[in-house]
């Protein structure tokens, strides 16, 4: 592979898809194109994210199947259609809502989608936040963090019920804001996009938006398997919730492996789908596990923990 090539990746693969995929899925929305059109361009940015995963990973085996491939797909597959039907069904539960709202209506269309980001970010990352400190949460969100490999399709990875709340925290206030139709629609778009993103393989840079945006970099010490140091960066698209709530962490020397990820103190957690479904209502996936409790399952000391963000040094 050619170095221009590896360049273009590292540094123009997040610019195509924050501007160039939501771009133009801003411009379909905005001039009424067909309802198959941003699904069609969500398959464009999936193929993307495999593309760019494969030419410049991160860490080359996770490229590889570790047996979850048909699961993954079939998440994605799952809560991507819910969030077509959450779309199509806007305009049912916005006549539900009493009076015309205060939706900006009068606002360019691309600052109206931005104005449903920022207003989304909120909703989700405090859902996400609670997720790691509310047992009854955090069962259904655990199925989020069972991952071993860490690569686009893992950020649609997560059980229906789980996405379906997080969704409503997010959305609700839009809703009854009086938020139009290919407004959301943009929007979800630019969700499944952020996830793809935020959970890539590709060794991409940002440079200095490493500490504002929610991407790859920082997410991944979300995904550490610790209790206690997996508690960082809930934010969706901005870290500036985190920021708030003081739940910011980022080392740029950690490297990590497979064998960071998962959950200690689950490590046979279920791969299979439909047991992956089953698991919070079962006696395993009980309330108490929590990430917060984890910590006094496993046998990590303090002085270990905190060594464990930071990692080996790079050589």
């Amino acid at each position: 592979m050619s170095t221009s090539v590896r360049t273009f990746i590292r540094y123009g693969y997040v610019p195509l898809m924050l501007l160039g995929v939501n771009g133009a899925g801003i411009a379909l929305a905005a001039g009424g194109a067909h309802k198959a059109s941003l699904p069609a361009l969500l398959i464009v940015a999936v193929a993307l994210s495999f593309a760019a995963e494969r030419l410049l990973p991160y860490e080359m085996t996770w490229n590889s199947s570790h047996g979850d491939t048909r699961r993954d797909t079939a998440h994605t597959f799952v809560n991507e259609t819910l969030v077509l039907a959450g779309v199509l069904a806007v305009p049912a539960l916005a006549a539900l809502v009493p009076g015309d709202g205060i939706w900006p209506t009068h606002r360019p269309f691309v600052v109206q989608v931005l104005i449903a980001i920022l207003v989304a970010d909120v909703g989700i990352t405090l859902t996400h936040y609670a997720s790691h400190k509310v047992g009854l949460l955090w069962r259904f969100h655990a199925v989020h963090h069972s991952v071993t490999r860490f690569y686009g399709l893992n950020g649609l990875m997560k059980h229906p019920l789980h996405q379906t709340v997080e969704t409503a925290a997010g959305v609700t206030p839009l809703l009854l804001a009086g938020i139009p139709v290919p407004v959301a629609a943009a929007l979800s778009l630019a969700v499944a996009v952020q996830l793809l993103l935020q959970h890539s393989n590709a060794d991409y840079r940002v440079g200095p938006l490493t500490h504002v945006l929610a991407l790859n970099a920082g997410h991944r010490f979300h995904h550490l398997k610790w209790a206690g140091i997996g508690d960082v960066n809930f934010g969706l698209f901005t870290l500036l919730w985190d920021r708030l709530l003081g739940t910011y962490g980022y080392d740029p020397d950690r490297r990590f492996s497979s064998a960071d990820l998962g959950m200690a103190a689950k490590p046979d957690y279920p791969v299979g789908y439909l047991a992956q479904l089953t698991e919070p209502f079962t006696r395993r996936g009980g309330c108490e596990v929590t990430a917060d409790a984890t910590l006094e399952k496993t046998s990590e000391t303090t002085s270990t923990v905190r060594s464990a963000i930071a990692g080996p040094p790079v050589g």
